[in-house]
């Protein structure tokens, strides 16, 4: 069985609005700083990225970022980090980001977190990678999502069963032990 050594977490390069999110996100990098899991993650100083990273150093753990050049400016690179890679463009960010990480977990985010959950999701489908995909569905963020597959599913266009291929977790603290459990993806055949 693989052990989880380093987890990418996609997430907001904003704060959002609800206070749930940013309380969640620090026990998410107390977790993981605890658990001594690596965060891959896309650099960023700002928004949730930017709490995520703070949270995991602070508590002593190890933190990579991953940001394209182009980025630097609009998300501020967080300085201080274990390690900061910069690319060239998005591309090579979001394999770098899979590439590193033996799963992932998703907190609240807008359409950049939204695209690379996809892309994820896609990949598994393809059989590109086994690795889990974990929601933080912090104060049901992610349920519109959760129906939209739904939707795909009862129209056909989406595989059945698609949406039991992800894990989902109401609490910040069932994300590791739930990782801990699997080890991969759900069987997709």
């Amino acid at each position: 069985m693989k052990e989880i050594n380093a987890l990418c977490v996609f997430c907001a390069s904003r704060q959002g609005n609800n206070p749930k999110f940013e309380t969640e996100t620090k026990m998410l990098g107390l977790e993981l700083a605890k658990e001594n899991i690596r965060l891959i993650y896309g650099g960023g100083a700002r928004g949730l990225m930017g709490t995520i990273a703070k949270s995991v150093l602070d508590h002593g753990g190890k933190v990579t970022g991953i940001i394209p050049e182009f980025l630097i400016q609009y998300e501020l690179k967080y300085e201080g980090l274990d390690e900061m890679i910069v690319t060239q463009d998005m591309h090579e960010r979001k394999r770098l980001l899979a590439e590193k990480s033996d799963g992932f977990v998703i907190l609240p985010g807008g359409m950049g977190t939204l695209e690379e959950v996809t892309e994820q999701i896609t990949w598994l489908e393809l059989h590109l990678h086994d690795k889990p995909i974990v929601f933080a569905n912090i104060d049901g963020y992610w349920q519109p999502f959760f129906d939209l597959i739904n939707h795909m599913e009862e129209n056909g266009v989406a595989r059945k069963g698609l949406l039991s291929s992800l894990l989902i977790c109401d609490k910040i603290e069932d994300i590791i032990p739930k990782l801990k459990g699997i080890t991969h993806a759900p069987n997709l055949d």
